[in-house]
């Protein structure tokens, strides 16, 4: 039923869809310095208010919540489904090679920072709600739309919006992919660091810059030596680029070494699909005829609990897996190092079966016998899980089965959606199997096409639940 009304209504909107997406990705919402009533920044804001424009227009009762949250009803009647994205997106970062801030099409794919997570996304859900009220104005229940600005740092805006208005009994985000992800794993995330009082003893480290964001491999490190040859750092540097894979620039500056490590970025929860460019800077940097220091000790007991390749925290002392969710995946992402201490930050993505006794509180004994202290997010965030048989597992799956003719199962995943804290939410789209779509990596581009079946599905979707 509605099928064919469906597929009549989208014929003629792709050009205008792909247009209000890219109202969006020239917005670069990336999140800066709180301002007064911008709680994430200029950018996030921005990229709000902007939504709330685009739905005002289509005829929604909107509603902005300071700025954190912007919400949408599809009717008057009480919200029976809810439909979660966010707004925000991560630093472009480097290697580009379209405009990551424009919105550029071609060869049927949508590039820009945000096409794909999760700006496009939004955009078609708008439009499932526009195009579900047009074709059947008289339904019996209702729908809202939640635009966030701060999933990528960790969903405060949700943690603010929530206690004011609860989400509705269903819920799901199209801020993953296809078929539907009913389980995500947990977190953690902790910040830890050392201190220390400098010491001038030659050979030293005396900076080291890593990532900057907790859930991206790093792609770029630097790093600045004294006392040190540059022949020596180079032929180190040739041996673990042959062992990793990861690149160095060496080079002398101002009396100093200074050294530039390459990789290769991914999303944290699939680190294999990356070339982690901070740990091994870490890994040559250990292997330097250094002097003894308190530095020299932090560089080497960090390489140590993080070596290179080791994507599941085994050397940390956490790897752990079961049957249901997969195996646990740990990223050491963040790093800032000078002459007095250090601050780092890895990310985690934990199993079902993960628990404070075999996760946090093993991981904080191993940074606590090297002398490091975790400063901020010891605490683990646990795993997600709405059951398969769910009235909208069901639901999503047998609409995704008769669109794309493709079987539809229910997932587990290391990433985190927008539901995560949504009893019994789920993640429903916008990808397809099989499709790459540089999430939080350079390029990164939305299938046109799948956008378009997505705003199709979605439509099926409100009008079957809340018919």
């Amino acid at each position: 039923m509605y099928r064919e009304q469906i597929e009549t209504y989208f014929a003629d909107k792709q050009e205008q869809i792909v247009s209000d997406i890219c109202r969006l990705i020239r917005i670069k919402s990336e999140r800066e310095e709180p301002k007064p009533g911008m709680p994430f920044g200029e950018g996030p804001c921005a990229a709000l208010q902007e939504g709330r424009r685009m739905l005002d227009e289509m005829g929604f009762r909107t509603k902005n919540f300071d700025n954190y949250v912007v919400t949408a009803e599809l009717n008057d009647k009480p919200a029976y489904l809810g439909i979660l994205a966010h707004l925000d997106v991560v630093s472009e970062g480097s290697g580009w090679t379209m405009p990551p801030y424009d919105g550029t099409v071609k060869d049927g794919l949508l590039y820009g920072r945000g096409s794909a997570d999760d700006k496009g996304p939004a955009v078609v859900s708008m439009w499932a709600m526009k195009a579900a009220r047009e074709i059947n104005p008289n339904l019996s229940k209702g729908v809202r739309l939640i635009l966030g600005s701060a999933e990528e740092t960790g969903s405060e805006d949700l943690d603010y919006y929530l206690p004011k208005e609860p989400a509705p009994p269903l819920s799901f985000s199209p801020d993953a992919e296809y078929p539907v992800i009913n389980i995500e794993k947990g977190m953690h995330r902790p910040v830890f660091g050392a201190d220390w009082p400098e010491d001038p003893a030659l050979p030293r480290v005396t900076s080291i810059r890593g990532g900057t964001t907790a859930n991206i491999v790093t792609r770029e490190c630097t790093a600045a030596l004294e006392g040190v040859a540059v022949d020596v750092v180079r032929t180190a540097c040739e041996k673990t680029e042959a062992q990793t894979g990861v690149s160095f620039a060496v080079s002398e500056e101002a009396g100093k070494v200074c050294v530039h490590a390459l990789g290769v970025s991914a999303h944290a929860s699939s680190p294999e699909s990356g070339k982690n460019a901070q740990v091994a800077m870490l890994a040559m940097l250990a292997a330097l005829p250094l002097t003894d220091t308190a530095c020299t000790r932090a560089i080497r007991d960090l390489a140590r609990l993080f070596p290179f390749g080791d994507n599941h925290g085994t050397a940390l002392g956490v790897d752990q897996q079961d049957e249901i969710s997969g195996r646990l995946t740990l990223v050491f992402s963040v790093l800032e190092l000078g002459l007095t201490g250090f601050r780092g930050q890895y990310d985690s993505r934990c199993p079902i079966c993960a628990k404070d006794e075999n996760m946090s509180f093993v991981a904080e004994k191993a940074l606590a016998d090297c002398g490091f202290r975790v400063l901020e997010n010891g605490e683990m965030r646990p795993p997600h899980h709405t059951p398969a048989d769910s009235e909208l597992c069901k639901a999503l799956l047998k609409t995704y089965e008769e669109y794309t003719g493709l079987k539809g199962e229910c997932l587990a995943i290391g990433g985190g959606t927008y539901v995560h804290e949504i009893e019994g939410g789920v993640a429903f789209g916008c990808a397809l199997p099989g499709t790459d779509n540089r999430m939080h990596g350079a390029d990164e581009f939305a299938v046109i096409e799948e956008l378009m079946l997505s705003a199709k599905m979605f439509t099926q979707i409100i009008l079957d639940l809340c018919k």
